[in-house]
């Protein structure tokens, strides 16, 4: 099993408190529209504290995890996939499980140790990469792994990256011809709270801002919709109205038993709105 060395990271990220969350824009009159304009650095971290914590919460979250599974490996096609920013492995595990070919993926060396540690020996996992999805040579530094996959996922990955149409782009690279991609990102500008600082999220999305990036990407979109509704509510009351840095493992232990329930309420609305934005697209 080989893990490519190559990383480079630590971009300045931006944030700005949109008025406008389907524009992704700040309003500063009736007619005057800046987007991301102000900005807020972010010191890249290698130890990522906040992230650890909110991935080790989250990974306890079983029906919450399958829900996630369930939902991006029905939009892959059987062969090859590569996961970007696997992180602990909270997903990966339920793919290797259920028997898919494998690459998993991260640009933290401390999250691909991790990685090599827990999944060494599984059968359906081919390889684990230190991963930079903006890396200035990453044609040069990825050449071995370009074309290669059917399919490529990211969930929650996007948000951390300045150039999220060059990531796109990237993460195209990466797969062969008719190659599926699933991206989940953070839903809604105006739920950018303290949660997002400490996780380093550069930006939150609608289906519509997700989707130019898309098409900046020359990604043709297949669908676009919206995941965990009720989700919203828990963000909101302990991010933007407690101020809590992580989410709050007894408040993900209470969402993961309801989340049968909380299935049922995303069908009803059709998944119009949610916590989170999925778009899929094709390479041609």
């Amino acid at each position: 099993m080989n893990i490519s060395e190559a990383v480079h990271y630590g971009q300045p990220l931006l944030f700005c408190p949109a008025r406008d969350p389907e524009a992704g824009s700040c309003i500063l009159g009736p007619e005057i529209r800046i987007r991301m304009t102000m900005t807020r650095k972010f010191e890249y971290k290698e130890l990522d504290k906040e992230g650890l914590e909110t991935l080790e919460t989250i990974a306890a979250a079983d029906n919450f995890n399958q829900w996630m599974y369930e939902t991006v490996a029905s939009h892959l096609t059987p062969g090859s996939v590569i996961e970007v920013g696997s992180g602990i492995g909270n997903i990966s595990k339920m793919f290797l499980d259920n028997g898919w070919d494998m690459t998993l993926s991260d640009i933290r060396e401390n999250y691909c140790g991790f990685l090599e540690e827990h999944f060494q020996g599984e059968k359906h996992l081919n390889d684990i990469v230190k991963l930079d999805l903006v890396h200035p040579e990453f044609d040069d530094i990825y050449k071995d792994y370009l074309g290669q996959f059917d399919n490529l996922y990211a969930l929650n990955v996007i948000e951390h990256i300045e150039d999220d149409v060059q990531a796109l782009i990237n993460c195209k690279k990466l797969l062969r011809s008719g190659g599926k991609i699933v991206i989940l990102v953070p839903a809604y500008q105006t739920l950018y709270n303290k949660f997002d600082e400490n996780l380093f999220h550069f930006r939150r999305y609608t289906r519509k801002t997700m989707g130019a990036a898309f098409t900046k990407a020359s990604i043709p979109i297949t669908k676009k919709f919206h995941f965990n509704l009720m989700g919203i509510a828990g963000w909101f009351v302990s991010g933007s109205i407690l101020k809590k840095e992580t989410i709050p493992s007894g408040q993900m232990d209470l969402y993961n038993k309801l989340v049968p329930i909380f299935r049922v309420l995303d069908k009803a609305v059709m998944n119009q709105i949610g916590l989170s934005v999925v778009v899929v697209g094709e390479k041609e």
